[in-house]
């Protein structure tokens, strides 16, 4: 059984503490690395405005892209890569439920 450790993540400026496998951890940075990327296209584009919407936006754009890929024969997502991305939206789904975003005065 491998043991859990704690890793800490930024995502769009913030940062979050995830419980995950050593064995994993370079994976999850690695993920967390190209959300933030993704996201901070979104928000860059002035389209979307929240973090939530930003989230969800690229959550949707990340899991089009893997589907995407499904559908090509000569590009073949395996199975732990499907399992790691569902994981991973697992994971933002429940961070976003846990830790809204406060709001923020500018004033």
């Amino acid at each position: 059984m491998s043991s859990s450790n704690s890793v800490t993540v930024q995502i769009l400026d913030k940062e979050y503490s995830i419980i995950c496998p050593q064995e994993e951890r370079s994976n999850l940075v690695s993920a967390a690395r190209y959300l933030d990327g993704k996201m901070r296209e979104i928000r860059s584009s002035g389209k979307v405005i929240g973090a939530d919407r930003i989230a969800v936006m690229a959550a949707l754009n990340i899991t089009h892209d893997l589907l995407h890929k499904q559908e090509r024969p000569d590009i073949q997502a395996s199975g732990s890569t499907r399992e790691q991305v569902r994981d991973l939206l697992e994971r933002v789904d429940l961070v976003l439920a846990t830790d809204p975003e406060q709001p923020k005065a500018d004033s």
